[in-house]
This record gives structure tokens, C-alpha cells and sequence, in this order.
């Protein structure tokens, strides 16, 4: 490993990137837009339903949960239903074993839906909580920041080898004293550097006007975008690695991010959704990296408490990685 020779090709793939006005603009524009957008759109209360959680609730029986226009939700766990509680997420949380329920003070939909419950029910033991609502673009922001560094990964990777190998950059590379492994690491640790800068100043300017619901660690927020977009990175020239046309590899490239955008929790939570869609996201890194970043932001969770996200993004960009080295080819013939 030639540290001069890594370095000179990583500076090199920086200072074309960041010459790019045009990627450039996009990459900081883009999430910006969505932002805004989905600010707007979802500005309202949304939808006029009830969400009531409740503790196991399988072996829960009461009319109360016959009760028309309520969504009664399922949770094991006092502890994280009662952040829900206080996010605003759900109205009400029934604990009927334990003759136990929690109502946010401050939500106008907890005072309503407390109401009701106690119409037909009596003797519980009444909690009280109090927290700030999240709103919808809080919730999504780790989705489209995600999806951002996706596309700025995923198509900054593949199409810039591919580009270099049809112009016989990379023969001319392969001449030099460059090794494939010195090449390789330095536009990945490039491309890593590029999404983890944009995307921090994104989300910190983006913070300014919109104040973000915050509960958890930025360090490990940082950790966990990390790792995503190394994972991210690795897939991309696991995709790009012996390729030679720009419209095969656009086509592998959109076949790679489109289940990720609509299948990885990036617009809505995959927790009512087939058991079989629920197990090929599994297999997505972009899932892994939303629900990480998401758990940190919402329910202040540690990088202990999100082991299992943050395990398999480390043995995906393994995976990816050593597949990738693997394949690689400096020429254009197959």
C-alpha cells in the first residue's frame, strides 16, 4: 500500500467530483427540495384516526378495542410504547392485564380517546406523559437523507469506474505502479468522504429552519451513516466491477436503488406489510441504515441498542466488498 499513490488518486476523484457544478447542485439541492416538499404536504393533521397501542395485543380482551375508526397497535415493550406515547405517534396506551393505561397530557387525542376508553372501562390506573410531537418530516428525514446517499453512492461509484474503464483510464492505470487495491480503496474512501460532507451539511443547514426532533447521539448517528454509505459504496462497485456500457450499468444501477426506495421504510414503515416484503427488505442496505438512523432520532436509541442494523451493515460491506475486488477488471472485455 503506497500512501503517495492512494492519496494522489483520491484527491484527484475529490477535485473532480467538487468541479462537477451540476452534481454538485444536485447532491445539495435534491434533499433540500424533498424537505421542503414533504414539509408542506404533510403539514396538516393528517388523517382523522385514532392510534391506541396496546401491551400484548394477543392475549388483550375488551370492547374497547371493537371500537370503529381506532387503530389498535401491538407492543411488547412498556418502555417504547410510551415514547411513541409521547412522540404523538399513538393517543393512548392500555396495558388490560396490568390495569394500566398512559395518556399524553398535552395531546387534544389522548383527552378525547381517554374518554372513550373510560366509557366502558373503570378501576385502571391512569399514567400520565408528556413529550414533543414528531412530526412527519422529522420522521422521514432518515429516508430521504438515505435515499440521497444512495443514488450519490450507488451511481457516483458505478458510473465513474465504468466511465474510466470505457475510456481506457483504467488500462492506462494498470500500467502504472497503481495497484487495483490502491485504486479501489481511494474511490471508495472518496466517495465516502463526498456523501458524508454533503449530507452533514445538508442535514445541518435543513436543521436550522426546520429545528429536527433530535433524541439520540449525533456520534452515532454519524457511525451508523458510516457505515450505510460504506455499504452503499461497496454495492456500487460490486455492481460496477466488470461492466463496460453506461446503459447496462444505468439499468444495473436503477435495478439496485429502486427496491431500496420503495421497499427499505424510506416514505412509510414496513410494519403492516407482508411477511415476505418484510423479509427481502432484510436483505437491503438502505433498510438497515434508515431503521438505524431513525431508532437514534426518534427513540434515542445507542449504536448497543441498534446492534443487529449496524452488524449487518458491517458483514454487507464485507460481502460486497470482497466480491467486488473479486470481479474487478481493469479492461473493457468481460
Amino acid at each position: 500500500m503506497n500512501f503517495s499513490r492512494f492519496f494522489a488518486v483520491f484527491k484527484a476523484r475529490n477535485i473532480e467530483f467538487f468541479r462537477d457544478r451540476s452534481s454538485l447542485g444536485w447532491n445539495l439541492i435534491f434533499p433540500v427540495l424533498m424537505l421542503v416538499g414533504l414539509s408542506f404536504v404533510f403539514s396538516g393533521d393528517g388523517r382523522a384516526i385514532y392510534k391506541v397501542g396496546v401491551i400484548d395485543l394477543a392475549q388483550s380482551k375488551s370492547s374497547f378495542l371493537e371500537t370503529k375508526y381506532m387503530s389498535f397497535i401491538d407492543y411488547q415493550e412498556v418502555a417504547l410504547a410510551t415514547v411513541k406515547l409521547e412522540q404523538h405517534s399513538i393517543d393512548l396506551l392500555v396495558d388490560f392485564n396490568a390495569k394500566k393505561y398512559w395518556v399524553n397530557q398535552g395531546a387534544p387525542n389522548s383527552y378525547l380517546v381517554e374518554k372513550i376508553f373510560l366509557s366502558d372501562n373503570s378501576n385502571y390506573q391512569r399514567i400520565e406523559t408528556q413529550g414533543k410531537k414528531i412530526r412527519y418530516v422529522d420522521w422521514v428525514l432518515p429516508g430521504i437523507l438515505g435515499m440521497n446517499m444512495m443514488f450519490s453512492c450507488l451511481f457516483g461509484v458505478g458510473y465513474v469506474i465504468v466511465r474510466y474503464r470505457k475510456n481506457a483510464v483504467l488500462k492506462r492505470l494498470k500500467a502504472t505502479p497503481l495497484s487495483a487495491f490502491e485504486f479501489v480503496s481511494a474511490q471508495l474512501f472518496s466517495r465516502l468522504f463526498i456523501v458524508i460532507f454533503l449530507s452533514s451539511v445538508v442535514y445541518i443547514g435543513c436543521n436550522l429552519f426546520f429545528d429536527f426532533y433530535m433524541l439520540g447521539s449525533y456520534f452515532d448517528l454519524l457511525i451508523v451513516a458510516i457505515l450505510g454509505a460504506f455499504s452503499l459504496i461497496t454495492l456500487g462497485l460490486l455492481v460496477a466491477s466488470r461492466s463496460k456500457s453506461e446503459e447496462l450499468i444505468g439499468g444495473l444501477l436503477n435495478l439496485s436503488s429502486w427496491p431500496m426506495m420503495l421497499l427499505s421504510g424510506v416514505w412509510f414503515s414496513l410494519e403492516g406489510a407482508p411477511n415476505a416484503v418484510k423479509v427481502f427488505a432484510e436483505f437491503l442496505p438502505l433498510t438497515h441504515l434508515v431503521a438505524g438512523a431513525r431508532k437514534i432520532i426518534t427513540e434515542g436509541a445507542t449504536l448497543a441498542d441498534i446492534s443487529y442494523h449496524v452488524s449487518i451493515l458491517m458483514l454487507m460491506s464485507t460481502v460486497f466488498l470482497a466480491l467486488g475486488a473479486y470481479f474487478f477488471s481493469w479492461n473493457t472485455d468481460r
